[in-house]
């Protein structure tokens, strides 16, 4: 019988054992690496006190870390930090994990950290950065809207919530960040009117300084609503002119990867921060034609993708997160939400801006279905995002620090569900062949408890200018 294969995840696990090792074998900090092909290496912050390649126990080390990591070795499996280039890059990086820290007491180990190297996907558990007092104005007026799986309706629940925030005198901004299936611009706006260039262009342009001149939103002609509200448009392509050429798909292609500053001593551009210029530069274009956003609704995409790692941990202050009770969307929150409990700073920055939306329940005989829904959730949230309560009776950590861990029947807390009721008249709905579908009888049913609900979680709209 052949020898088992080691595979991805337990190589992983046996790096990481082997780190531990390390850090309290030789009393130094361990940086343990995995690159593109998930191979591993360990990295020994041994500046203070240099270890000799070739002694008994390194040797014995580098031997044992390869039988036990192979395939997914790296090309050197042991590095030094005494003879690293930039040691820092790696013992002081930003995005480490911590795995475990160094010992309280003077046992004399040291700490181990974890550094994922991989093209796409480091958003997720990606510290977000202190926002300026600006940045911060906007984010708390955006909102996410996400599903972990697609067709739970998050697209039209975006154009009813554009529709009626809209009828209460707001000005709404609506981003379509679905950029691998676009589909809300539909919902908003005829094909005529849509911007000559979208998300994916100022994406692009950006990466080479050119985004002056790009026309990026629209007023929506197709929602009906009384009143001063307005609904703009930020479509994930544009529409150019007859005879124009435009190539979204070579332009989808290359809009994820982190690039260089523009100038030389400028510092890198993550598609975090490229993602927030473009959505910043529409808000912009609204306030220049009309007036300031007084919510920005991004209808992100579904799964775990960049474009939902970066709208939810970097650029809303509301994330919606649509959910039908299987075992598929629960086994999926459960993944994301384990992102960020590696970083405990992110989940508690995280945890109070998310609110589940239960999808799709039908208008009759979900009774019991519903408070079925809000236990699962109140279940993963408390697994994960929420303060554990075996510290001290009072719900208090060892600091004093007040825990977080809001009960089940908080209907204010993250895990209570906000409801969409679903009924046979949506099937076949067709919005683009009744502009007027929003104002059916059985649509504003439905979504009455969503809208209000999501209405009352907002910031209060901008102060109505001075009249001259």
């Amino acid at each position: 019988m052949s020898r088992s294969c080691t595979r991805f995840d337990t190589a992983w696990q046996a790096a990481l054992d082997h780190a531990r090792q390390a850090a309290a074998q030789f009393g130094m900090d361990v940086v343990v690496t995995r690159d593109v092909l998930g191979r591993a290496c360990l990295l020994i912050d041994d500046r203070g006190r240099s270890l000799a390649h070739d002694d008994a126990n390194v040797v014995a080390l580098r031997d044992s870390f390869k039988a036990a990591t192979r395939p997914f070795t790296g090309l050197e499996p042991l590095l030094f930090g005494d003879k690293l280039f930039a040691p820092a890059l790696y013992f002081n990086a930003d995005d480490r994990v911590e795995v475990s820290p160094r010992p309280a007491t003077s046992t004399g180990a040291g700490s181990v950290h974890a550094l994922e190297r991989t093209v796409i996907g480091t958003d997720w558990a990606r510290s977000t950065p202190a926002p300026s007092p600006g940045a911060s104005r906007r984010r708390d007026r955006r909102v996410a809207l996400y599903g972990f799986k697609g067709g739970v309706g998050r697209t039209t629940a975006t154009a009813v919530l554009a529709r009626y925030l809209a009828g209460t005198g707001r000005c709404v901004l609506v981003v379509d960040l679905d950029l691998e299936s676009p589909g809300v611009s539909n919902l908003l706006e005829d094909p005529a009117g849509i911007p000559r260039h979208g998300i994916v262009d100022h994406l692009i342009e950006g990466g080479v300084g050119n985004t002056d001149g790009l026309e990026l939103v629209a007023r929506s002609s197709a929602l009906p609503f009384k009143g001063n509200g307005e609904v703009w448009l930020a479509p994930a392509g544009g529409s150019p002119l007859e005879g124009e050429p435009y190539d979204y798909l070579a332009k989808l292609n290359r809009i994820y990867s982190d690039l260089a500053g523009l100038n030389p001593g400028d510092g890198e551009r993550p598609f975090a921060a490229r993602l927030e210029e473009a959505i910043a530069a529409c808000e912009d274009q609204v306030a220049e034609l009309s007036r300031p956003p007084d919510v920005v609704l991004l209808d992100s995409r579904a799964g775990m993708h960049d474009i939902a790692a970066v709208t939810l941990t970097h650029l809303s202050g509301l994330a919606l997160l649509f959910a039908v009770d299987n075992p598929s969307t629960w086994e999926g929150y459960k993944m994301l939400f384990e992102q960020w409990q590696q970083r405990p700073a992110l989940a508690r920055e995280l945890r109070e801006r998310l609110r589940i939306v239960a999808a799709m329940f039908h208008s009759a005989g979900d009774a019991k279905r519903l408070p079925a829904l809000r236990d699962r959730a109140q279940e993963l949230f408390a697994d994960t995002l929420y303060d554990q309560l075996d510290t001290d009776e009072d719900g208090a950590d060892d600091e004093g620090e007040e825990l977080y861990h809001p009960p089940l029947e908080d209907d204010e807390a993250p895990h209570a569900p906000i409801p969409i009721l679903f009924g046979n008249d949506l099937v076949g709905l067709d919005p683009l062949r009744s502009r007027d579908w929003p104002e059916l009888p059985f649509v504003e049913a439905a979504y009455r408890t969503f809208t209000t609900t999501v209405e009352r979680l907002l910031p209060k709209p901008h102060p109505a200018p001075e009249s001259s």
